[in-house]
């Protein structure tokens, strides 16, 4: 798969003919710092009172986590949340203007993507006058007088029951918490989401009176309604607000420490320096660094606007396509939110959901991640053969040694957190410590400007990615609430495997379009909180693993951000390389086919993610790398082994072959392994004949037909 420029092959670009051509590590610190300069809003008061915010909200989590019990208080569950809305959500209204033009800020994880879907156009508009405006400025203080109110009377709510019988106060501001949630929703993610949460958290008013008997439920008045959404423990203080208080805000502040302590820069350097060399490296150093920045961010449209820049016009400049170059862009930075050991704020939710711990969603997550990336590397290695494009200089790339020395930090951080994982007694309290070590060497490190100066930017720029997750996950938890207020969530996926039978594949195809169709109009968490209720217990039902049902959501929730006719990652990737973002789309979908392909062969068969004996693991993962290298040769019509180009015929035995190896059944593995040796045999006779010695005749007729083609 990896040939390098040792090789001969008919070289038409190099990837670097000067070191200019490859984007330095540097660039890659400056443009975050781009991405978190404070937009006009952000005035120094207003910056100073979202880190004060920031790091009010960051010490309770700690306390929570760590049990420190400040003061002598042990705060209730509930009490802790409201606070957490009471330092995160009033950042939202301080960063994000009522009327959107341009997103400011768009390096939160699903706040990203669903600014993409709110702005279509990626130029700017007129950008929002300086400072926050006195309604803002209400909004803000009522919002932490709210939530104050709710967390000094976190004990009386749940003893008392006050989510049915509450005093005028408690009522009143119920109202109030129920519409900033809402607004805080639309503005840190899309009118779309805002739209939904709202008629699914209306949808108790009118659940006795819908004509569908599926769509039935218990009937509520609007005042109970608003009480139950704000102090009930199953809507806006639901499974995905209890995700971020216990264990999501660390692993979110361990990916922004990261960044900003150079780790960026290590990870686009360590990857030109183990991909640069070889053919169509360009492109392979973009897959990593996309990939490790993306696992950091967790968001497939920032990490395009962030990494782009500077990596598209690398890959444009080494004899890649605009179109081919966006694509690999935009298929990169979509993998990093499946990616362990950090995931997307969607990996969180599950582990709730599921009820197992993160480790576990980790192992699981390995499998399909290595395939997803391995199609990729084998589309990019087989264009880049075809197309004749060798790798950069030995001389002009980065030493892996060097790379490393200068980076053990990050790989040591990386290393020490996947071990505390395995091995910690609390996994919620295991990214704080990596913190605090991360923090520690940055300001000690020689050679690294990390100061004051750089700290507070830090501070400011998770004050905002918290505040833009926890605003959306506060707006989510509503979709939930009016779901399980009306008892519908749970007879809905009953009714679902009783319409369908037990027809497994075919609830998995209605349930990937539903996915597919939801992911168009939903940031992931939004579309996985509503199927983890709707439609994964129905899987589960016909003997999917949970954790599998779970994950299967998660990628085909995914996949929109590559696909026509949204495919918002691949459309931000088509205006920075200025090719078609059709054509970019329809490259990307080909590039990142496999996530399409592997949830049907994990529903299928668990042991792809890591449910089952340690055999049937490694003998499902050894027929799926087959499987992935068929699918991907047949997609891009080079097969990297033989090193050759592939006929219809072959592509064909190929995709089929590669396909069946997902199976789990003897016949499917079989036929698979035969289909895909016939394919490699076929296209390897017809590479020896076609370089075998001509004679006379065979050489005039050949360069006749050559002489007729060229015509």
């Amino acid at each position: 798969m990896m040939t390098t420029t040792t090789e001969e092959v008919p070289t038409r670009a190099t990837d670097g003919q000067d070191r200019a051509q490859q984007p330095s590590g540097g660039d890659v610190q400056k443009l975050i710092a781009t991405t978190a300069a404070k937009n006009p809003r952000l005035t120094h008061f207003w910056s100073v009172v979202v880190i004060a915010l920031t790091v009010i909200g960051v010490l309770l989590s700690m306390n929570q986590v760590f049990f420190w019990n400040l003061g002598g208080l042990a705060i209730l569950t509930n009490s802790y949340l409201y606070l957490l809305l009471a330092c995160f959500l009033p950042i939202v209204f301080i960063v994000w203007p009522l009327h959107k033009t341009k997103d400011p800020e768009s390096e939160g994880e699903d706040g990203a993507e669903a600014a993409g879907q709110a702005e279509s156009s990626p130029t700017a508009q007129a950008r929002p006058r300086t400072g926050v405006p006195w309604y803002d400025c209400l909004v803000v203080v009522a919002t932490i007088l709210t939530c104050g109110y709710f967390a000094l009377n976190g004990v009386e709510i749940q003893e008392y029951g006050w989510e049915f019988i509450a005093p005028t106060t408690a009522t009143v501001l119920s109202f109030v918490l129920w519409l900033v949630v809402l607004e805080a929703l639309r503005r840190s993610s899309s009118w779309i989401v805002a739209a939904l949460a709202l008629a699914l958290s209306l949808y108790p008013l009118i659940a006795e009176g819908i004509p569908f008997a599926i769509l039935q439920g218990i009937p509520y008045d609007v005042t109970t309604l608003a009480q139950v959404h704000a102090m009930g423990p199953e809507s806006i203080l639901g499974l995905p607000m209890e995700t971020v208080g216990s264990i999501l805000i660390g692993f979110l502040l361990f990916g922004i420490v990261l960044q900003h302590t150079g780790g960026a820069d290590f990870f686009h350097n360590l990857s030109m320096a183990i991909f640069g060399r070889y053919r169509g490296g360009s492109a392979k150093v973009s897959v990593a660094s996309s990939a490790t920045l993306g696992m950091m961010s967790g968001s497939a449209v920032s990490n395009v606007l962030t990494t782009g820049p500077m990596t598209i016009p690398a890959m444009k400049k080494s004899g890649f396509s605009a179109r081919m170059a966006g694509a690999v862009e935009a298929t990169a930075s979509s993998g990093g939110s499946i990616t362990p050991p950090i995931m997307g704020t969607v990996a969180f939710l599950m582990v709730s959901f599921v009820g197992v711990s993160y480790t576990e969603v980790l192992i699981a997550a390995i499998i399909p991640a290595v395939l997803y990336f391995l199609c990729i590397f084998i589309q990019i290695d087989g264009y880049a053969a075809r197309q004749g494009l060798a790798g950069t200089s030995k001389e002009l790339l980065p030493r892996v040694s060097a790379a490393l020395l200068a980076g053990w930090p990050y790989i040591a951080s990386l290393v020490v957190l996947t071990i505390m994982l395995f091995n910690a007694g609390s996994e919620a309290q295991v990214p704080y410590w990596i913190v605090g070590i991360l923090l520690v060497i940055a300001f000690l490190k020689p050679g690294l400007s990390f100061g004051p100066r750089q700290f507070t930017t830090m501070l400011l720029d998770a004050g905002k990615t918290l505040g833009q997750i926890i605003g959306l996950i506060a707006g989510v938890g509503l979709i939930l609430g009016g779901l399980s207020a009306t008892g519908v969530a749970l007879s809905l996926s009953r009714d679902l495997v009783a319409l369908v039978g037990d027809n497994l594949i075919l609830i998995l195809i209605a349930g990937a379009v539903v996915c597919f169709v939801l992911g168009m109009g939903l940031t992931i968490s939004a579309a996985y909180v509503f199927l983890a209720i709707v439609m994964v217990p129905a899987v589960t039902a016909l003997g999917v693993d949970p954790i599998a049902a779970h994950l299967f959501v998660i990628y085909w929730a995914s996949v929109s951000y590559i696909t026509p006719p949204v495919g918002l990652a691949a459309f931000a990737a088509a205006s920075i390389s200025k090719a078609s973002a059709m054509a970019t789309c329809v490259t990307a979908m080909k590039l990142g086919a496999v996530k399409y392909i592997v949830p049907f062969g994990f529903a299928l068969n668990p042991a792809l993610v890591a449910q089952g004996t340690v055999t049937e693991v490694l003998t499902a993962f050894a027929l799926s790398l087959i499987g992935v290298v068929a699918i991907a040769s047949s997609i891009n019509g080079w097969l990297p082994a033989v090193e050759h180009v592939l006929g219809w015929p072959a592509r064909l035995m190929l995709g089929i072959g590669g396909a069946l190896l997902f199976l789990p059944m003897l016949w499917a593995a079989v036929t698979g392994i035969g289909l895909v040796a016939t394919a490699a045999a076929t296209t390897y006779l017809s590479k020896r004949s076609a370089t075998a010695p001509l004679t006379g005749a065979e050489s005039a007729n050949r360069t006749e037909t050559d002489q007729e083609e060229n015509i």
